[in-house]
């Protein structure tokens, strides 16, 4: 029997920095629904309700949700040293779930780091990745230069002996299943579709709810410390053409295949404007490359996540497109 199933539900204290953002929101309700203790890092700003309007409006209903859930939110900023150890002190597992797009990702994951080891106690990190395994293949720019951040943030976590588990989510659902694998769409294609090289790789697709569920339930297991946890369900694995095959007969419609050759996606990486390059380049590792699925899992350093953990009833790729019907 692992930690994560015997340890005591008052003694589990999870922090998750960058609460508001993509993925933290549902680590955060992972979190509270695993039985856990849950601490949000929010900015101060971000709870500004003076002025508030759109996606600020938005954060503010969501840290109102933390708190009528039971979370604790903890008002602070990672450039706060004090406040940073302060709040690590208070838990002994942290989720680092800082975008992409922030510029400073490296900066900011460096002073968690600090902050980890001045504290002390943190049984567990996990930095912020959750999409490819940043150490396999060869990644183009603009991808190329986030991923190499993370991979410093990796370099730095292990040189400082601080438990860790690497977590490699591959496609989140919202960005690409609900597009059916299309960049540039604005949502499930009705008459044609357009697939990037030969539509042959095969992808991985997770909903965003499995992805924090999975990296929650990793937390205290002692089978995830120090490795890397590939969600890779085997009812999630498709080529885009078996994806839009299982679209076609879902809806009893044939779509108009227009295969975007690997030339002109690379054309697309280079002249199309930001943020496209960045969207494209992933899609050319996961498309094109097969960059989630062209290897095995070494055991001594990876597990899968739902062979680890099969209690968890996660959305099929064929479930998840119903939601379209």
């Amino acid at each position: 029997m692992s930690r994560s199933e015997i340890i005591s539900e008052s003694a589990s204290k999870v922090l998750v920095i960058g609460a508001t953002g993509y993925i933290g929101r549902y680590l955060v309700e992972a979190s509270v629904k695993l039985g856990h203790q849950t601490f949000a890092l929010v900015r101060p700003a971000t709870a500004n309700i003076a002025g508030a309007h759109g996606d600020d409006e938005s954060k503010i209903n969501l840290i109102q949700s933390f708190q009528n859930a039971g979370v604790h939110v903890l008002f602070g900023d990672v450039n706060d040293e004090e406040g940073l150890v302060a709040a690590m002190r208070k838990v002994d597992v942290v989720y680092s779930a800082l975008g992409h797009h922030q510029c400073k990702l490296l900066q900011y994951q460096t002073l968690i780091i600090a902050a980890i080891k001045k504290a002390g106690n943190i049984k567990r990190f996990f930095p912020s990745e959750f999409g490819f395994d940043i150490e396999r293949g060869q990644f183009l720019e603009p991808l190329k230069s986030v991923l190499a951040e993370k991979i410093k943030i990796r370099e730095a976590v292990r040189k400082e002996g601080i438990p860790y588990t690497f977590v490699s989510s591959n496609f989140a659902a919202t960005y690409f299943l609900s597009k059916l694998g299309q960049v540039e769409a604005d949502g499930i294609p009705t008459a044609t579709v357009s697939i990037l090289g030969d539509g042959n790789p095969k992808a991985v697709y997770v909903d965003e709810h499995d992805i924090a569920t999975y990296s929650i339930k990793a937390a205290y297991d002692e089978r995830t410390l120090n490795k890397t946890l590939y969600i890779r369900p085997l009812a999630n694995i498709y080529s885009t053409n078996e994806l839009v095959s299982l679209w076609e007969t879902k809806t009893n419609k044939t779509l108009k295949r227009i295969y975007v050759s690997e030339e002109e996606v690379l054309k697309k990486i280079n002249e199309s404007p930001v943020p496209l390059p960045f969207f494209y380049a992933v899609a050319y590792a996961g498309f094109i490359k097969g960059q989630m699925t062209n290897f095995d899992i070494n055991p001594s350093i990876g597990v899968e996540a739902s062979s680890l953990y099969p209690d968890v009833e996660y959305t099929t790729v064929e479930k998840y497109l119903d939601r379209f019907l």
